[in-house]
């Protein structure tokens, strides 16, 4: 019922424009055009994103402005102008549209060579229907056409368009028809500026990828037929010019370079005068859930000539936490390799940011200094927009940092109590089965947005190996931030250093934060000499740089477990109450000490009974695991000898 009062609502319409001279109808559209730009706020912030993103950097935010409220003036009077022109004779048509370069279509036709009409959206397109026919009618004219959702209105449209003696074929039907056409030397006409969904070619347009229809060039290749792009441009009131191009193709084009080419003319024909085109149409729209490309049909096609490709700027809010941060990074890389356009942006609190940036992946991080929500919403602000943010942590804190910044898209499982702040979820994988490293709960996002399964593969290298004799720099982790559950006893981390200082030459550096200073104390005091004391002395860059220097590190379940196997240093770690197949270190170069009690693992800060994991851990295995891992710094290595990971 709804439809068919839209439709009697349009019928009156056409009735009343019907009566009134085109030029006044012109003047009218105009007006109507201007109060919709007034009166529609989310089609003119539609309108004004497409235009930043045709043009950035090109034109200036008031000519933007400027082209946008033209564009709504000018739709208005094509779209008015169309409901009468669509039932007036070709004839009296062709006295308000110049035709420019008509030649290259007869040229074609009258060689006995079909045609592919590219069309656009570009001043009054329904001109096309009547006007093709009527200056090329020795030869069978066609279109390929989607039904609109009213099918009252779609209906007289189609009546109209076929009125001037173009076959239609809906595109739902499939493509035989119109091959049966241009094999016999007809022409077809298609709209080729949509966007075309999961079923497009992800190439440029106006050098930003989007998903563009390969219909004129899988038509092309199929039946040798040429293509041709055509546009009506607006020349003043009630004045239009029909432009064609000449053969836009060769014969030895792919589909993919024929899309891309058509694309390119489009472009070119917007450009002549960009309040003509259809702004309020969301070209580059971002798919759900799949906004990374990895998995479409027809995938994406950048030539290798291509430069200064436009971003698709994702923002990724890191956990607070060092560790879960580490793990975290495979999920990046994945999420960076699923698009050639991807911009990765991560935000971090000050403590954890420099770890950002040894991740080649990641192009730029945003140091978050300020402790409050709108510090923080301030420092996304200052960026240039995003279209994504895919968000780590699980607070709400977090999804309103992205909320209130105004990212579009925002990402992330479910969390606590923000399901309303987000607009695509993360579905939650199932809880039965063997437990998995929770590597695989991040990389689990990238996957959910059309990434890789895996991040590609990067390898990490040891130290280089040095001369038996030398003396080998080990880094000692003995505390943890969660609680004393998950700390191995300070007196055996002592013993195992003397023990091992008295097998070879080393030198133990002490690493952790100011909430350890005690129990640093009584191991330096334990090892001695060859013992450096520096925690709560490093900045995270420092922490980087003198544990990048280690030639192994001893430690808990920590961040700085974690951070060590990004830097490629062997680590020996000791757990009792978090489980190492959940969040255990990643890369081969790894041992992991743990014995399995009845109560493990608890997860628990503080053991309630009596420590039991931990002591079942002795001294004598964990200098074993030291030992044999330093015989592989020992021992030189070469390029083709390093040792990888692909974590």
């Amino acid at each position: 019922m709804l439809d068919f009062s839209i439709y009697l609502f349009y019928r009156a319409g056409t009735a009343i424009a019907s009566v009134l001279p085109v030029r006044i109808l012109f003047g009218l559209g105009n007006f109507m055009g201007l109060g919709a730009w007034l009166l529609l706020p989310q089609y003119r912030r539609l309108a004004r994103r497409n235009l930043e993103i045709a043009f950035a950097n090109e034109k200036s935010p008031r000519e933007l402005r400027r082209i946008g409220r033209r564009h709504f003036q000018r739709l208005g009077a094509n779209l008015i102008c169309s409901a009468k022109m669509g039932s007036m004779p070709p004839e009296k048509l062709a006295r308000y549209v110049e035709m420019e370069n008509l030649e290259s279509v007869h040229q074609e036709l009258r060689a006995g060579r079909p045609v592919i009409l590219l069309l656009s959206h570009i001043g009054n397109w329904e001109l096309f229907a009547p006007l093709v026919p009527y200056y090329a009618d020795y030869a069978r004219i066609g279109t390929v056409y989607q039904k609109l959702g009213n099918r009252y209105i779609d209906e007289d449209v189609s009546r109209k368009r076929a009125r001037a003696g173009a076959e239609l074929f809906d595109r739902s039907e499939g493509f035989h028809k119109a091959i049966e056409l241009l094999r016999s030397g007809g022409l077809i006409g298609i709209l080729g500026d949509q966007h075309a969904g999961d079923h497009g070619v992800w190439t440029p347009f106006f050098g930003r990828l989007s998903s563009t229809s390969p219909l004129s060039g899988l038509l092309a290749k199929r039946t040798g037929a040429g293509v041709i792009a055509a546009a009506v441009h607006t020349e003043g009131p009630a004045r239009w010019r029909m432009v064609f191009t000449p053969r836009i193709d060769s014969p030895r084009d792919s589909v993919n370079s024929v899309t891309l080419k058509g694309n390119e003319t489009i472009e070119q024909q917007i450009r002549k005068a960009p309040e003509d085109w259809f702004w309020v149409h969301n070209r580059w729209k971002t798919p759900k859930p799949s906004f990374l490309l990895t998995h479409y049909k027809r995938g994406v096609y950048v030539p290798p000539e291509t430069r200064d490709l436009k971003s698709f700027r994702i923002l990724i809010r890191a956990s607070n936490w060092l560790g879960d941060s580490i793990i975290s990074m495979p999920a990046v890389r994945a999420i960076k390799a699923g698009r050639p356009d991807a911009h990765i942006t991560v935000a971090a609190p000050e403590k954890i940011a420099p770890v950002w940036k040894l991740v080649p992946e990641v192009d730029e991080v945003i140091t978050l200094t300020g402790r409050s929500l709108f510090s923080v919403v301030r420092s996304i602000r200052r960026q240039t927009v995003f279209d994504v943010a895919i968000l780590f942590p699980s607070s709400l804190r977090a999804a309103l940092e992205v909320w209130l910044a105004g990212v579009p898209r925002r990402v992330a499982y479910r969390g606590h109590h923000r399901r309303w702040l987000l607009n695509q979820i993360i579905p939650e994988r199932s809880r039965l089965g063997p437990v998995e490293h929770q590597v695989i709960y991040y990389l689990q996002v990238a996957r959910e947005v059309g990434g890789l399964s895996a991040p590609p593969a990067v390898r990490m290298f040891l130290p280089r190996g040095k001369s038996n004799g030398a003396t080998a720099k080990i880094g000692l982790c003995p505390g943890a931030e969660y609680g004393p559950a998950k700390r191995w006893l300070p007196v055996r981390f002592a013993e195992v250093a003397v023990a091992i200082s008295a097998q070879r030459p080393v030198q133990w550096i002490l690493f952790g934060t100011s909430g350890d200073a005690e129990i640093g104390a009584t191991i330096e005091a334990s090892v001695g000499a060859n013992c450096i004391n520096r925690i709560g002395k490093t900045t995270m860059d420092e922490l980087i740089a003198e544990l990048s220097e280690c030639a192994l590190l001893l430690t808990n379940d920590t961040g700085t477990m974690h951070l060590a196997t990004i830097l490629g240093v062997p680590v020996v770690a000791v757990f009792g109450s978090t489980e190492p197949s959940l969040t255990g270190p990643l890369g081969s170069a790894r041992h992991v000490i743990r014995h399995q009690v009845e109560c493990s693992p608890c997860f628990l800060r503080e053991c309630p009974i009596d420590f039991r994991c931990m002591k079942a851990v002795t001294v004598d295995e964990v200098v074993e695991s030291i030992s044999s891992l330093l015989k592989m710094w020992e021992v030189p290595l070469d390029s083709g000898q390093r040792a990888h990971s692909d974590k």
